[in-house]
């Protein structure tokens, strides 16, 4: 082995690990002159050595051992791609004081517990990178980190969840009912056997908080800022937003409003002029508005075997020529204390899109528009379904009519106004008898 050779070892041989295995494998050579000097596996741990990863690789390299890796001195380079928060907080710990630079695409860790972690990386002069844990192969934290360092950040707007957007991409442009296009997402390998962190929010909100470090220079608690997920949307929002000449979106936002940090996740209605508006399948899509550059675009493959090993090999590369310690040191601290105050959940403005299921009977209408302007809410735009009309009875008494009476969508577009002032006028409808239970609300993007 050559003496320049840097010696690296992988820690979760699962779909990315064996994507990432196969380049250093099999394309050496070109990982050596764009590295400058030659990159060697070393170690490789798994849990079950038996299984079939499609890749071949030398003997010696599989253990089912992480010790293997930590305390081994000749490996100065760790991929840490070990999902969840335990062992893999704990591994990470070890492969730092160990004295190993690191790269991860683990997220739910950084978003967790990245405090003390990179709190420890500077303590021991090592350095993490994790390009991988946001956007699959899209290079936005190597953007935000180094083109984009001379600009305050005003926005960051983002499709970070491929499984929510494959979803609604089948069911707005196959007319396919949630539970159909969340099997097939299953059956692709887009979406896991429990989906949960996908399709409510969490996952595009964990890789929030890591954008948000970067741009705006504070860390938010995932806790501390409201997120929704796809789970409760129905067909027939998807059908109605295109009334609207819009897509819905499950949409990532930190913006600037007012001197203070607006964060959410949530489905949302995005005008079709917007490009966001046309990525579909799993791909990933990031605008950025700085207060120089202005706005830009990013899109790609937001995961997958081939786009994460893709960003993971060059946080590899970038860990060797040493470009990660440049950009390390230099990011704003890791810190739990906020630079900005965050905005109130109520305070946020949009408009909004509300479907509500109502009694087809007279004075629904007004009872409704009542309590909304009570809350000064302005109507933009009201579309109901027309019922069907009752066969006649006769002697039908007053109560059997009123059990009878046939229930309607009825959808409403106002003009911006607030989150809590729209909370307050949906207390209102919950008192209603005409107004039955379960009802859609998405912003609409300002985009």
């Amino acid at each position: 082995m050559p003496e320049s050779a840097v010696q690296v070892g992988i820690v979760g041989m699962g779909t990315v690990g064996a994507g990432v295995a196969r380049v250093l494998v099999e394309s050496a050579d070109r990982m050596a002159s764009r590295a400058g000097r030659p990159v060697v596996l070393k170690r490789a741990v798994v849990r079950d050595l038996e299984r079939d990863r499609g890749v071949t690789l030398p003997a010696g390299i599989l253990t089912d051992d992480v010790a293997a890796i930590i305390n081994d001195p000749e490996i100065e380079l760790a991929i840490h791609l070990v999902g969840g928060l335990e062992p893999a907080r704990q591994i990470m710990v070890d492969l730092l004081k160990s004295g190993k630079d690191v790269v991860t695409a683990n997220k739910a860790l950084l978003c967790e517990h990245g405090p003390e972690l990179f709190g420890l990386a500077r303590e021991l002069g090592r350095t993490i990178a994790f390009e991988a844990a946001v956007a699959g192969g899209i290079p936005i934290i190597a953007t935000m980190a180094t083109c984009l360092t001379a600009n305050q950040i005003l926005s960051i707007t983002a499709i970070l969840n491929g499984t929510s957007n494959f979803i609604l991409s089948q069911m707005d442009r196959e007319g396919w009912s949630y539970a159909d296009a969340l099997k097939k997402a299953q059956e692709l390998g887009f979406a896991e056997a429990d989906p949960t962190f996908d399709v409510d929010g969490t996952d595009a909100a964990q890789k929030l908080v890591l954008l948000t470090q970067l741009g705006f220079g504070m860390r938010v608690p995932l806790e501390t800022f409201p997120r929704s997920g796809i789970n409760r949307l129905e067909l027939a929002d998807l059908r109605c937003a295109d009334m609207f000449d819009c897509v819905v979106k499950l949409l990532a936002t930190a913006k600037l409003a007012g001197g203070k940090l607006e964060l959410h996740v949530q489905p949302t209605l995005v005008p079709k002029t917007s490009p966001l508006a046309s990525i579909h399948g799993s791909f990933n899509a990031i605008r950025v508005v700085g207060d120089v550059v202005g706005e830009t675009w990013y899109s790609g493959q937001g995961a997958g075997q081939s786009p994460t090993a893709s960003a993971v090999l060059a946080d590899l590369i970038d860990s060797v020529i040493g470009r990660t310690r440049l950009t390390f040191y230099r990011l704003a601290p890791w810190q739990d204390t906020a630079r900005l105050p965050l905005q109130s959940e109520d305070d946020a403005e949009a408009r909004f899109y509300l479907r509500l299921h109502v009694e087809d009977r007279p004075n629904v209408l007004a009872e409704i528009c009542d309590a909304l302007g009570r809350n000064s809410i302005s109507i933009a735009s009201v579309i109901q379904e027309e019922a069907a009309e009752p066969e006649e009875t006769g002697g039908t008494s007053d109560s059997t009519r009123s059990e009878e009476t046939p229930v309607v969508p009825l959808v409403i577009m106002t003009h911006k106004t607030t989150v809590g002032r729209i909370r307050a006028a949906e207390a209102r409808f919950a008192e209603l008898g005409s107004v039955r239970p379960g009802h859609c609300r998405m912003p609409v993007a300002d985009l």
